[in-house]
């Protein structure tokens, strides 16, 4: 693999940094980019700076690109240059709620910047696997259209056609998204075009939540990490709606970056696969409240309002089955509380 090269996008954020390191130790001359655009849509806490430092340390075989991937020359030119083996595309601005306060950032960030990767991959190297980071974000809020049924702690569908989740011919259509679920929509799309239409080994990975050590969590993004963060910080924590009852699943990004490098082994093209933690690893908030308390040792400090996020999810789950069938040695290797354990232990640290 030693003469092999990938290109991962957002490199300096948990996914991609996870990337970068799983395929370093797979061999692969890795090229990042990375302008800690983060730091400008969520402030100093957002920064990502760290992360790319602490790469460039550990990593002999990571070579960090200045770039912003809305800036199209720049982007024809590199990719042009490296002509990468698999390209792995996880930049992105990650908030709905930031998205309607930033609009154009948004869609240039989101949808123009994967245009203009997914473009310069065709141009340069057009038969090197490319995958994208897409979100549940886009099937809109049509999840909360499933008949659910309230539990002590948490919304459950009461549909039995949704017992495993959500899978991936669920409708992205004539639902509210939010203007980044709609920038992502628009994102994805456009990469399995370009697979349907020029024969591309492409894939969207949409993403439930997706969580780890290396998070640099906030309270438009980043939930686990986010709510350990205000635990150890006894920094209070707001619920929004839906009575801390709203249900995500959430997987460790090893599992997601060891999900594309069986893709790479066996590409596919113009796929779409919902990846998460399935129904084992899902949780509500106030469930995620019981076991990080127990982990920590510290109360929660929150307070809730009535007010849910415009077009949050009330339950959503990934449906992993079709993933599975298509890559049967990849499965989900953290549990919950594994993936809990390792964030409360690396924020301690940063303390």
């Amino acid at each position: 693999m030693q003469s092999k090269k990938i290109l991962v996008t957002g490199s300096s954020g948990l996914i991609g940094s996870e990337v970068v390191k799983f395929f370093s130790e797979k061999g692969f001359f890795v090229h990042g980019i990375d302008n800690n655009q983060r730091a400008n849509f969520f402030g100093p806490k957002g920064d990502t700076r760290w992360n790319q430092l602490r790469l460039e340390k550990e990593i002999k075989n990571f070579t960090h690109h200045e770039v912003d991937i809305r800036n199209r020359n720049l982007i024809l030119e590199l990719i042009q240059k490296i002509k990468p083996n698999l390209i792995v595309h996880s930049a992105a601005q990650p908030s709905h709620d930031k998205a309607a306060e930033i609009p154009f950032d948004d869609f240039d960030t989101n949808a123009v910047g994967t245009l203009n990767i997914l473009e310069s991959v065709r141009r340069a190297c057009p038969e090197s696997p490319f995958i994208h980071m897409s979100t549940n974000k886009v099937y809109g809020d049509a999840p909360n259209k499933i008949k659910m049924n309230e539990l002590e702690t948490r919304w459950e569908y009461s549909d039995a056609n949704y017992s495993l989740g959500i899978a991936e011919n669920f409708t992205i259509d004539q639902s509210k998204h939010s203007l980044f679920g709609a920038s992502k929509v628009a994102a994805d799309v456009m990469v399995q075009e370009y697979g349907r239409y020029f024969n591309m080994p492409t894939c969207c990975l949409r993403g439930g939540c997706l969580t780890g050590p290396n998070h640099s969590g906030v309270e438009l993004h980043g939930f686990i990490n986010y709510l350990v963060k205000c635990n150890l910080e006894k920094k209070k924590y707001i619920i929004f709606g839906y009575k801390g009852k709203q249900v995500r699943d959430n997987i460790h990004s090893y599992d997601v970056a060891n999900f594309i490098w069986n893709f790479y082994q066996a590409p596919r093209s113009g796929e779409v696969y919902n990846i998460g933690g399935g129904k084992d690893n899902s949780c509500s908030i106030i469930e995620a409240f019981k076991i990080v308390e127990k982990m920590s040792g510290i109360k929660m400090n929150y307070d809730y309002t009535d007010i849910n996020r415009i077009g949050d999810h009330i339950c959503y789950y990934s449906n992993l089955t079709k993933m599975k069938a298509h890559y049967p040695n990849w499965d989900v290797t953290f549990s919950l509380e594994e993936t809990i354990k390792e964030i409360i232990i690396a924020n301690r640290n940063l303390i």
